[in-house]
């Protein structure tokens, strides 16, 4: 191939617009020119409403304010989420974004909290952390600049409503001079020598040449999969939960700064607070439960009216073989899923525009640097999939059919090792690619009660009656500091972040 000149992004939604934004932004200045094709006669999936952290600085490299977006897409913020009935029934727990306590000797402090927890001298490691503390209490304040300092060492993530989104990045993308094009795909045609795509033809007639690709037909992975038939790895026997049902609610009392995750019988159930609505969802495994009953445990628990029909959405957990194949990426759903159990859908959105801008053909198509793109996309997956995964094997549960599955289930590898070596002595094997840094991994297999049989013996060092009171101290300061923290809705007004919905203003009012 000769220099890219062209790239057609095929599908609109999230993960389209995302793609046109980055694009658009890095490289208007080379003269590339960029299509996008969608069709309002084809729905997205639009329910993917809670992100992780890396989103903000996905908006920040694109010059977006964080005001605007937040206005404009009736967003929250979100300090983590909240896990009820993993472990056992009646428990719960929050997966923060940020660490636990402050490090100490150059150890992790979740080391010191064992050694004084194997001897039943401290309270729970929740109690050490700001944004649990913060979230359990419905707070929030931006962090501070000395990352060594209490309310300072975590991050947050936004909830907010992806088709709102989506119509934000429309706009920004129109500003940078991506053009739109309305139709519905027909065929595609394929060169002869190569056997890249050529062109992609319309319902109406129209033609689209491009000298590269990028596929957000979602599932159906028009050119990835029915053009290219790249191959899909199913991953159903590790992540079997294959359809979810989702409906949003009135909102009713406070915006809490975190996603909840509710384990059930059969699966598990989202709520997601926005400004004017909250999104709700049940994802589950329709060998041990009906598509009726399903809706029914749903809208049964909902916390106020439903604002919308009952939304059937049907998925095989898995990958594709290659998420870049000769001149098609595919990004998005079109590339792979697995269930949003820690809000992921997005960020790997983000994982695979960020490897494609840095991997970006501008002479030509390398093959290493495909190689090298399929190979980091691999890895994402594979790691996410872990961690996932995780949450469903660390349970005592065996009052369904599903649980005692999951139970008896033989881990990957690669999760087999990473449960051992913290099983031993809370050792977390770090990752130089990963989303999920150590405290996410202590957070789940702490909630979900995988306590380590011993600790690092550096953790010794310090004289005992010393190291309680420093403990002690972190526990106190982080209470204080979330003490000094504002309630979220008063935060987002006070920002300047906050809509007019019923909601907000209600709370403005009182």
């Amino acid at each position: 191939m000769s220099r890219i000149s062209k790239i057609c992004v095929l599908g609109g939604g999230t993960a389209g617009w995302m793609t046109a934004a980055a694009l658009s932004n890095k490289f208007s200045a080379l003269g590339l020119n960029i299509e996008l094709v969608e069709s309002d006669q084809i729905g997205t999936i639009g329910v993917g409403e809670a992100t992780l952290p890396h989103i903000r600085f996905f908006n920040q490299a694109l010059g977006i304010d964080e005001r605007s977006f937040m206005k404009a897409t009736e967003a929250t913020f979100k300090l983590g989420i909240e896990f009820c009935d993993w472990g056992k029934l009646g428990d719960h727990y929050i997966h923060p974004f940020g660490d636990y306590g402050i490090p100490l000797h150059g150890l992790d402090f979740h080391q010191f909290w064992l050694r004084l927890n194997q001897q039943g001298l401290v309270s729970r490691l929740d109690d050490y952390s700001y944004p649990i503390i913060a979230a359990e209490q419905g707070r929030f304040q931006m962090p501070g600049e000395d990352l060594n300092q209490i309310g300072s060492n975590f991050g947050y993530a936004y909830q907010f409503d992806s088709s709102l989104y989506a119509k934000f990045l429309r706009t920004y993308c129109e500003g940078n001079g991506v053009k739109r094009t309305e139709g519905r795909v027909t065929d595609t045609e394929l060169n002869p020598e190569t056997g890249n795509v050529d062109k992609i033809k319309l319902e109406s007639g129209a033609e689209i040449e491009a000298d590269l690709f990028i596929d957000c037909s979602g599932f159906r992975g028009i050119l990835i999969e029915q053009a290219l038939e790249t191959g899909y790895d199913d991953w159903s026997h590790w992540l079997p939960c294959n359809r979810a049902v989702a409906v949003p609610c009135e909102a009713r009392g406070e915006m809490v700064p975190y996603t909840r995750a509710t384990a059930r019988q059969a699966g598990w159930q989202w709520r997601i607070p926005l400004q004017h609505r909250t999104g709700n969802g049940h994802v589950y495994w329709s060998e041990f439960i009906s598509d009726d009953e399903a809706t029914h445990q749903l809208m049964s628990t909902l916390e106020g009216p439903a604002l919308a029909e009952p939304k059937q959405l049907f998925f095989k957990t898995g990958r594709r073989r290659k998420f870049w194949n000769k001149n098609v990426v595919s990004i998005g759903l079109s590339g792979g899923f697995l269930e949003p159990l820690e809000s992921t859908s997005i960020h790997l959105i983000q994982e695979g525009i960020t490897a494609l801008i840095e991997l970006f053909p501008i002479e030509h198509v390398d093959p290493l640097d495909v190689e090298e793109y399929n190979d980091r996309m691999g890895l994402d997956f594979e790691r996410v999939r872990d961690f996932l995964l995780l949450h469903y094997v660390a349970t005592q549960r065996d009052d369904s059919e599903m649980w005692r599955y999951f139970r008896s289930m033989e881990l990957p590898d690669s999760l087999e090792e990473k449960t051992q070596a913290w099983m031993s002595r809370g050792y977390v094997l770090k990752y130089e690619f990963g989303v999920f840094l150590p405290p996410s991994w202590v957070a789940v297999m702490l909630g979900q009660n995988l306590i380590p049989t011993g600790h690092d013996p550096r953790a010794d060092r310090p004289d005992q009656s010393e190291l309680e009171r420093v403990l002690e101290d972190i526990k106190s300061r982080t209470m204080h500091a979330v003490e000094q923290t504002p309630r979220q809705g008063d935060f987002l007004a006070r920002y300047g972040a906050a809509s007019q919905s019923p909601q907000l203003v209600a709370g403005a009012a009182s």
